[in-house]
């Protein structure tokens, strides 16, 4: 009986861990992570509290600056708080670097109107011809 286990169920076989599938699953989570993460629209503009709306529409940051209309009524050029002065130095320069470009007002729902359409205005005189408001999306749940 030379060869055969004094047990009788043949030769022990040993556990196996199946790292290949394991793998399979961590780098699906990883594309899918990064996938998302690059398709999330991130403002550029200063935190605030956007207005809600029921008909906003999802727009892309690239070739855009963003002002941001604070409640106090000042004025943000991307992140970085600016004077009136320097606001119109800074949106005459981003109309000669992007002819085509768009101008994202990020305002706070508290905001003054006022503040808004002093945004407006210049980016008209300055040429700017694409002027898009930055709001929420009401949820469903919530209409």
């Amino acid at each position: 009986m030379a060869g055969t286990s004094m047990s009788g169920g043949g030769p022990k076989k040993k556990a196996r861990i199946e790292i290949i599938p394991l793998i399979d699953v961590i780098f699906f989570l990883l594309a899918t992570f990064v996938l998302f993460t690059l398709s999330l629209n991130k403002t550029e503009g200063v935190r605030v509290s956007l207005p809600v709306t029921t008909t906003g529409e999802p727009r892309s940051t690239e070739g855009s600056a963003t002002v941001t209309v604070t409640q106090e009524g000042t004025l943000a050029w991307n992140k970085d708080f600016v004077s009136l002065d320097e606001f119109l130095a800074r949106l005459k320069s981003f109309h000669m670097t992007n002819p085509d470009g768009r101008l994202l007002i990020n305002g706070d729902h508290d905001a003054l109107f006022n503040a808004a359409i002093y945004v407006f205005d210049e980016a008209r005189k300055a040429g700017i011809e694409k002027v898009l408001i930055e709001t929420r999306v009401k949820a469903a749940s919530q209409q």
